[in-house]
């Protein structure tokens, strides 16, 4: 577990493809009881921590998650994502060929909870949500390509749903129509960053989260965006 940021309110985590963001049936131990062991350890508390969570990301998808350590803390961060203040950017590798070197995709969204998938459609339908990126082409590679992707809502699967549905699947996906998995069971999408004013001091605060150590992430080590950790 890779903690890159922390203060009296706020713990953000940036998460590898193995560990998830609440329990499910596999019974493994999710990234909230690990903080709570690992801050009841660093400050050597003897009673209950509190960890909230503020948000979720997919399990085979890495990248910065942000908790609360506050119930203060929890009720405003859950404000400013309901209010749509929070400004979340992800990283993509996908094959290449992409024709337009940015853009806008909109679709809406219609979940099936029992294949835990959701399906793109070009027009409004009964159950549907709508969902809306933007994407921007950062580098090239030898057979990928790197993307830059701002999120505009927040739908299940929804950066994995849409760029399968323009023909792009994120590389390692296969549940989205990538042709083969990855060595790790994970999938080549990454929550960069996520900048919002911090609940309680008021202050910008702005997360970025280091790519996985992987030779296909290389392809945006020259990439035009803010690298590093932390940023307040």
């Amino acid at each position: 577990m890779e903690v890159i940021y922390e203060d009296n309110h706020l713990i953000a985590v940036n998460k590898n493809c193995h560990e998830m963001t609440q329990g499910d049936k596999t019974g493994d131990t999710p990234l909230p009881d690990m903080l709570k062991d690992w801050l009841k350890k660093k400050y050597a508390k003897p009673g209950n921590v509190f960890v909230g969570v503020v948000h979720r990301l997919d399990r085979p998808v890495t990248g910065v998650v942000v908790f609360a350590k506050t119930s203060k803390a929890l009720a405003r961060m859950n404000e400013l994502f309901r209010d749509g203040e929070v400004k979340k950017t992800y990283w993509a590798i996908v094959p290449q060929g992409i024709e337009q070197p940015e853009g806008e995709l909109v679709h809406w969204l219609v979940r099936n909870k029992q294949q835990n998938k959701s399906y793109a459609y070009d027009t409004k339908r009964s159950g549907a949500q709508k969902a809306v990126l933007c994407y921007r082409l950062l580098a090239h590679g030898e057979r990928y390509d790197l993307l830059e992707i701002d999120l505009k809502t927040g739908r299940h699967h929804q950066i994995r749903c849409q760029l399968a549905k323009i023909g792009f699947p994120v590389k390692g996906d296969l549940k989205y129509g990538s042709q083969r998995s990855n060595p790790d069971g994970g999938i080549n999408l990454h929550a960069r960053s996520i900048a919002f004013i911090h609940p309680v001091s008021g202050q910008p605060l702005t997360i970025v989260a280091d790519t996985p150590d992987e030779k296909i992430w290389d392809v945006g080590a020259t990439a035009s965006v803010v690298h590093g950790h932390a940023e307040q």
